[in-house]
């Protein structure tokens, strides 16, 4: 059986007279990665942010890596790596001094240079966070959150706004994170991204879950019920023929 990483029991969040977080409980395991879906306003971004301690929880607990978040918040951020959903630096920062800055927070010591080749930024090491394009700065935010070697990283909504090539991109990188040993929670409203992605699922809505498995028993589960839909097979989409004119390459 999988190593816990990540136990989630009877997690509560209120504000004011409204529950938004209903008491959910779910598991992650190490190495996997783990979507929470759901539509706006299901409670998925304050799960993700009580989990990051970046939250104040109002009931159940959270054990990451063993260490109750209630108690030891800090300590939770030294093994965790977060990628907001917009990536905010200072502009006339370039982009080792951003990488040298999170590694020294941390008290660690990185090769500014290496971290950006990693993220497919090695060409604009010495240029400034105004000239990146969005994907290139949401890259950035991973390899800042990654300097510190963390077990767990989360990323809310990480492809959002970004062209084909971008996402793309950074559905490899993702790949790539795990292939590292991380645990990657991910939120995400597009669903051929989760597809592709997760190892498993939590769909969310008014502040519970309501399902969790793996994509494809999920599908399953489905069909089991008895749905149907128009078949039309298709060997591409226009997706792929967009990338097959417009090529792979990440236009910066």
């Amino acid at each position: 059986m999988s190593e816990v990483i990540v136990k989630v029991k009877n997690l509560r969040k209120l504000y004011g007279d409204k529950v938004a977080v209903k008491g959910i409980s779910f598991e992650v395991k190490k190495g996997e990665i783990f979507g929470i879906l759901g539509p706006n306003g299901a409670g998925k971004t304050t799960t993700l942010e009580m989990i990051e301690s970046l939250r104040e929880i109002d009931g159940g607990t959270i054990l990451v890596d063993g260490i109750d978040v209630a108690k030891y918040p800090n300590k939770v951020k030294y093994i965790i790596g977060v990628q907001p959903q917009t990536p905010a630096f200072q502009d006339k920062q370039k982009l080792t001094e951003i990488i040298e800055m999170f590694a020294a927070a941390y008290g660690e010591k990185v090769d500014p240079k290496g971290f950006l080749e990693e993220v497919q930024l090695g060409d604009y090491a010495n240029s400034y966070v105004e000239q990146l394009s969005g994907g290139q700065k949401q890259r950035l935010s991973i390899a800042a959150a990654l300097v510190h070697s963390p077990k767990v990283f989360f990323l809310d909504e990480p492809t959002t706004g970004l062209d084909p090539q971008a996402r793309r991109n950074l559905w490899e990188l993702v790949q790539y994170v795990r292939s590292k040993g991380v645990t990657v929670i991910m939120t995400t409203h597009y669903m051929e991204e989760a597809q592709l992605l997760c190892d498993r699922v939590a769909i969310m809505d008014n502040g519970k879950i309501i399902e969790l498995d793996t994509p494809s028993n999920l599908i399953k589960q489905l069909l089991k019920r008895g749905f149907t839909k128009k078949q039309v097979v298709e060997d591409a989409t226009l997706e792929d023929v967009f990338i097959d004119l417009t090529g792979k390459g990440l236009r910066e």
